[in-house]
């Protein structure tokens, strides 16, 4: 089959297509997937680059979606033939996966396979982020980072639709029309302002009730200054690099709340993943969150779409075509 393979961490030309590798073979709870499209995420880059090492040789990709092929003697409630989705196994960049049984996630008719690799990772993360630490109501000011990237752009259409004000800080005037378009009541150009000035000057001094930070080195320093007493500030991912340490004394005067997030520890159960991936296809369905697809590239370009990613060239999501 063919399969992007890295035998060496580096940058995205270590992102290697080949051809001749065999297909996975089964355990008794795994079901074999025919993978049409797969998701893009940061994590990727992390692996890739040994910031999150994992065993060489591998292939990368942690999301996928395609049809199953082949069902192992102990795999419940999946047939040949099922159209399904997944998260938090690696090797979605290939034509063919063994996947566990209980990550899958049924897929509705209507969505297509570009779609539903789009959104088992980013959409789940902004479900756990938005409902699991502080939940935004009406009145709250939310302050979102990267508010133009895959989860950004999910979590300002969830902050929003829960009736909170949305502040998004973006790097350009075209991510901060893609933010406002996605129900950001206001964005900041981070290269141009500065963040926390402006979050004050926005929230009449008070600052914001939940920051979500998925840059961490170049802005949670700010989050904190940002973020209102009693406020929450959830860092979730390291786009820009480790943040630096905080003195945990330095939270007491505005009485703070710093949460680490994961969807690792946040879909570790199959009763987890059904309910966050649930709730994701709910609100699809329901068209108040839309995905946003901003390219989709075929597996032999995956480089390509490492160096977009990483250098912060797209909005939204970028997807892998396996299947034609």
């Amino acid at each position: 089959m063919k399969a992007i393979k890295i035998t060496n961490y580096g940058d995205a030309s270590v992102l290697r297509l080949s051809e001749t590798e065999p297909k996975p073979k089964l355990g008794p709870e795994q079901v074999l997937v025919k993978l049409h499209a797969a998701g893009l995420n940061f994590v990727d880059i992390y692996q890739r680059q040994g910031l999150y090492p994992v065993p060489l040789p591998y292939c990368p990709g942690l999301e996928g979606a395609g049809t199953v092929e082949e069902v192992g003697a102990d795999a419940k409630g999946v047939r040949p033939g099922d159209r399904v989705a997944y998260t938090g196994q690696l090797g979605s960049y290939s034509e063919y996966v063994a996947v566990d049984a209980l990550k899958l996630i049924p897929l509705p008719k209507s969505m297509s396979f570009e779609q539903a690799a789009a959104f088992p990772l980013q959409g789940m993360t902004a479900h756990y982020l938005i409902n699991d630490y502080r939940k935004p109501k009406k009145g709250d000011f939310v302050l979102i980072h990267a508010a133009a990237g895959g989860v950004g752009l999910l979590l300002v259409q969830w902050a929003k639709h829960l009736g909170a004000t949305v502040i998004g800080t973006v790097s350009t005037e075209d991510k901060a029309r893609i933010a406002r378009e996605a129900g950001a009541d206001h964005t900041i150009l981070y290269t141009k302002q500065d963040f926390v000035a402006e979050t004050k000057r926005i929230t009449g001094g008070k600052g914001a009730q939940l920051v979500l930070d998925g840059v961490a080195k170049s802005t949670f320093k700010g989050s904190l200054e940002a973020a209102a007493t009693f406020g929450h500030v959830v860092i979730f991912g390291a786009a820009s690099g480790a943040a630096d340490p905080i003195v945990p004394n330095s939270l007491m005067p505005r009485s703070l709340t710093v949460s680490g997030g994961t969807l690792f520890n946040s879909a570790a159960t199959r009763e987890d993943i059904a309910r966050r991936s649930r709730e994701v296809l709910d609100g699809i369905a329901k068209h108040w969150l839309k995905l946003n697809i901003s390219q989709v590239l075929p597996l032999a370009e995956a480089d390509k779409a490492h160096r977009l990613l990483e250098g912060r060239q797209s909005t939204g999501k970028i997807v892998l075509k396996i299947i034609d």
